[in-house]
């Protein structure tokens, strides 16, 4: 008996070595143990962008990524289809947000009115990530009412691209998509929802809060494994909406846990729930971040795709993390119980803590907020590099939670 004991202990000794290299960070953890310097990383933020400013004069360009090696901003034209072309504004529209300072106020207005044709894009479902965080913290933040037509323009061209069928709102064209022949949705697309509630309570369409709603919740039936991990790309049948393929663009396979892909749906369904107020989202949103946050290493910062984590070679994705850290912060405030508020709350710290650390903090290091991003290893492009949405889920995270101790 006393050799099986034995025996016992030391294979539960082997497996907590095995996994040494992940913490329960589904666990509450003390907030006075989580130390966050809001004022130096929202600092830090700001002389980033005194250093870069002065490099980004051409209008018709904006900033997409810093390669490995280099230290400033790559520019890519302002194509109606570079879906990345808003964050740039968006983290300028913060920047004002979180210092007071009317001069990022002006940049950013200049920054953003140069994507006003844009509000008639029907060829993809971008157009919320590329009109709501320069148009949408245009009018959120910087009072600039005259945005509201745009917007509602965009919100109607996002719409148009619902299919009643399917229940969801076609992702890409299939010209640009080849590979899917039918309509196709990704998991991406639930931060785009965000314009279609902000123009139902805005003078739209009631029919654009029925469409994210729909969309939400087939996107929660179908995008999401019994263990609460996402596929990527789903492909639909146009007319009977049935699930033809589970696919990935980004991920390492069809099958894998893309980081990012899962960061999208804990933001998603959290903006969700705060728009509706409906239980079913709040319950969902709490069970696909808790499963993030199980899958996740020491630092906070997961691997570009949780299949291939184990391996140390394998790059980081800090956008993922950012992403996950702003989620959080509001999920923090809608959940019920003590214990979670402190939960979601203090995950949200520990990331944005190590967001801001030497080890991913681009300061004295690129013209960026942070570094070691991926957007799309398995395409062989932007690989361990400095993201511009990044830098924008980063500062709105800053933003949130100054707000939020703003109010203790």
């Amino acid at each position: 008996m006393r050799f099986k004991i034995l025996l016992l202990i030391c294979l539960v000794s082997f497996a907590s070595c095995k996994d040494s290299n992940k913490i329960d960070n589904t666990s509450t953890i003390s907030e006075n143990k989580i130390e966050v310097d809001l004022k130096k990383q929202i600092d830090d933020c700001e002389n980033q962008l005194e250093i870069a400013i002065p490099k980004l004069i051409d209008l018709t360009k904006h900033p997409r990524l810093i390669d490995t090696g280099s230290t400033e901003w790559k520019q890519v034209p302002n194509d109606k289809l570079v879906w990345t072309s808003g964050f740039y504004p968006g983290v300028l529209w913060y920047a004002y947000d979180v210092t007071g300072k009317e001069k990022w106020k002006e940049e950013a207005i200049k920054r953003t009115e140069v994507f006003e044709d844009f509000k008639t894009i029907t060829e993809h479902h971008d157009i919320g990530f590329m009109m709501f965080p320069a148009y949408g913290k245009g009018y959120e933040i910087g009072n600039k009412g005259v945005y509201k037509d745009i917007l509602l323009t965009s919100a109607n061209s996002l719409a148009s691209r619902f299919n009643p069928n399917v229940g969801t709102i076609k992702s890409w064209s299939n010209k640009m998509h080849p590979r899917w022949k039918e309509h196709i949705t990704i998991i991406d697309n639930m931060l785009n929802l965000e314009l279609l509630f902000w123009a139902a309570k805005n003078g739209g369409d009631s029919k654009f809060y029925d469409i994210a709603v729909k969309h939400a919740e087939t996107t929660m039936k179908n995008h999401f494994r019994e263990d609460y991990t996402s596929w990527h790309v789903l492909e639909y049948d146009s007319n009977n909406g049935s699930v033809i393929n589970r696919h990935t663009k980004q991920g390492y396979a069809d099958d894998s846990r893309w980081s990012r892909g899962q960061a999208w749906g804990v933001y998603g369904y959290t903006m969700v729930y705060k728009e509706t107020k409906d239980k079913k989202f709040l319950e969902f949103a709490q069970k696909i971040t808790d499963k993030y946050l199980s899958l996740l290493p020491e630092d906070m910062v997961p691997c570009w795709d949780f299949d291939v984590q184990d391996n140390p070679k394998e790059e980081k994705d800090a956008s993922a993390a950012a992403v996950v850290a702003s989620a959080l912060l509001d999920l923090s405030t809608f959940v019920e119980s003590k214990e979670d508020q402190e939960r979601y709350y203090n995950a949200a710290l520990k990331t944005l803590k190590s967001l801001g650390s030497e080890n991913y903090s681009a300061v004295g290091k690129a013209d960026s907020f942070l570094l070691h991003s991926t957007g799309a290893k398995s395409l062989g492009h932007e690989i361990d590099v400095a993201l511009i949405y990044a830098d924008y889920y980063y500062i709105e995270a800053l933003s949130r939670l100054k707000k939020m101790k703003g109010k203790h």
